[in-house]
């Protein structure tokens, strides 16, 4: 059979097993992530179908898949919401990297991968998955409570971060030196703030140059822009997809509002592609060694995201129920870990940490809902049945207050939660 022709077949098979994937994950109402690492899982080598003619242009489809997934991202925000996070929430972020980025380089090491896989499997465990947060906070209609901009803070602080944590990782898996790394990300960080200050300063004026009334132009135009700026900042050695990200920073108002509506499809039909990738490069026979050692590290890590929502909620004068809402929502892991894992895997560091990161992925992108609607309520039945024996053993524990009945004393004062909950 002609080339031409087995690659139609065989990309058309994968894009019509992705329509069939998404519409299942829709119908039980979970991310299709695990879906889609599962249907690269089965077209990659050691799979039940491997691909052979389409590999080349999916792996480009793959590219493009991150670049629009760190536009998008950037599009969500404007220069002076980051610069107003970073201001009053970087308590919080420092608590979440430190809280959940050393598990991820404490396995690394007892596993005996070395320093710069280490480096790598932090960012795997340390970022949260934008998307699934966003769909599952939407899900269950949580947009309005009040600990919700606690937890869209922390993911806010966790994309601004990606811009210095990509550089560097790209730097580490380039094999440079310490000065040619060192210079990687002082240009990283330079850029990154020079693209903040003009999008502060001149986003008005940028947005106006992009803006157009024809879809058509408006989506060359900014498609074309993001692939020009990841281009170069790639060739910098900066990351590709931090050059997309910066992009989208830089529109905002209307220009943003059409970009985001014009490239949703096209992020969504990339990204997808992007984990059929991640998936192909994955021998299925190689997950079972790992999968141990991946559910260990999902556990601790699923404890300490908790952890982390709880503090920054409590911080920011959320009550108890709203606390344990905030921790059980930032559990999900989704495309940034592969993103990193993806680096890793490219470069050909640790040929177990590809397997590794996809079994770990696919633990908590379905416990991530789960945990999402489940933790304060468990958190709740556990406090009442612990509660009357911790009163019995020390009965002065509870002073009800003369104003107050005794039943009246232990009941929660509030729960974080709106009339939109």
């Amino acid at each position: 059979m002609h080339s031409s022709a087995v690659f139609l077949i065989e990309f058309g098979a994968i894009i019509l097993s992705l329509g069939l994937l998404g519409r299942l994950a829709g119908r039980l109402k979970f991310s299709p992530i695990p879906l889609y690492l599962l249907a690269g899982l089965a077209f990659g080598e050691g799979g039940l179908l491997p691909l052979g003619a389409s590999e080349e242009f999916v792996a480009i489809g793959a590219e493009i898949g991150v670049i629009l997934l760190l536009l998008m991202l950037g599009l969500e925000y404007t220069a002076s919401d980051l610069v107003g996070n970073l201001k009053t929430q970087y308590p919080a972020g420092l608590v979440d990297a430190t809280l959940n980025a050393l598990p991820g380089a404490a396995m690394a090491l007892i596993l005996g991968w070395g320093p710069v896989a280490a480096v790598v499997l932090a960012g795997v465990t340390w970022i949260s998955s934008s998307g699934v947060i966003a769909k599952v906070l939407g899900d269950l209609g949580r947009l309005g409570n009040r600990e919700t901009p606690v937890v869209l803070s922390i993911l806010v602080l966790e994309d601004l971060a990606m811009a210095v944590y990509l550089p560097i990782i790209t730097a580490l898996l380039a094999g440079v030196g310490l000065a040619a790394g060192s210079v990687t990300l002082a240009i990283a960080l330079g850029v990154a703030g020079l693209v903040l200050f003009l999008a502060v300063r001149y986003g008005r004026l940028i947005s106006r140059f992009v803006s157009s009334d024809d879809p058509e132009k408006l989506l060359l135009v900014v498609l074309g822009l993001t692939l020009l700026v990841a281009g170069v900042a790639q060739q910098l050695q900066v990351s590709a997809a931090v050059g997309a990200f910066l992009v989208g920073i830089a529109l905002s108002g209307e220009a943003a509002e059409g970009a985001h509506n014009l490239l949703s499809p096209l992020r969504d039909l990339f990204a997808a592609v992007f984990f059929v990738f991640f998936g192909l490069h994955t021998d299925p026979s190689s997950i079972p060694p790992v999968l141990l050692p991946a559910l260990a590290l999902a556990v601790v890590t699923a404890g300490t995201k908790i952890a982390t929502g709880y503090w920054a909620a409590r911080r920011a004068g959320i009550s108890v129920k709203g606390r344990w809402r905030a921790g059980g929502t930032l559990v999900a892991r989704g495309e940034f870990s592969i993103v990193i894992a993806g680096l890793a895997v490219s470069a050909g560091i640790e040929p177990s940490l590809g397997p590794l990161a996809t079994a770990y992925v696919l633990i908590l992108v379905i416990v991530g809902p789960l945990t999402a609607r489940y933790t304060e309520p468990i958190a709740a039945l556990l406090t009442r049945r612990f509660r009357p024996a911790a009163a019995e053993a020390e009965p002065s524990a509870v002073m009800p207050s003369p104003r107050t009945s005794p039943e009246d004393a232990s009941a929660p004062v509030g729960d974080g939660t709106n009339r939109h909950s």
